[in-house]
């Protein structure tokens, strides 16, 4: 049995919204898919931070999917949450949905999977809270995150 601290999901899961400008979108009106990745790194980076109160780096972003646009105007609602922690690297789920101001519309418009890896003092990779998976929905996350590492892992020693 470890004697790393121990976490929840819920504790470090984050949720931002971002009003999409003018700047902010391509020239068919729809934000850029640069900014929705941008925002995904910074919610899944405030997340790793926040489960294991240290710096972190982002080491991948996986299984980006962009599914609908967001057009100017509209809400980016972004929801992020740790889905697996190893030692060092944890990996967090992002949802990212917009969201219509007049109608109150929500769309699922892209997701994707970011790892992270925490740091200590001299910016060397840290140990990380473990995992505490607890609801069914939680348990489910995981044991996906979990055959993604095995992949991640896996794909690395080809």
């Amino acid at each position: 049995m470890s004697d790393r601290q121990k976490k929840t999901p819920s504790e470090s899961a984050v949720e931002m919204r971002e009003l999409v400008l003018p700047n902010d979108t391509n020239s068919h009106g729809n934000v850029l898919g640069g900014k929705v990745l941008h925002l995904m790194d910074l919610a899944s980076a405030m997340v790793a931070m926040r489960h294991c109160r240290r710096p972190v780096v982002t080491a991948a972003m996986d299984n980006v999917e962009f599914l609908a646009p967001i057009p100017g105007g509209h809400f980016m609602i972004l929801k992020a949450m740790v889905n697996y922690a190893g030692r060092t690297s944890m990996e967090i789920g992002v949802r990212v949905e917009g969201e219509d101001p007049r109608t109150g519309d929500i769309t699922h418009t892209s997701s994707a999977y970011l790892t992270f890896v925490g740091l200590d003092d001299r910016k060397k990779p840290a140990e990380v809270p473990e995992l505490i998976a607890g609801t069914d929905d939680e348990k489910r996350r995981c044991a996906e995150a979990q055959k993604r590492v095995d992949h991640r892992r896996e794909f690395r020693r080809d």
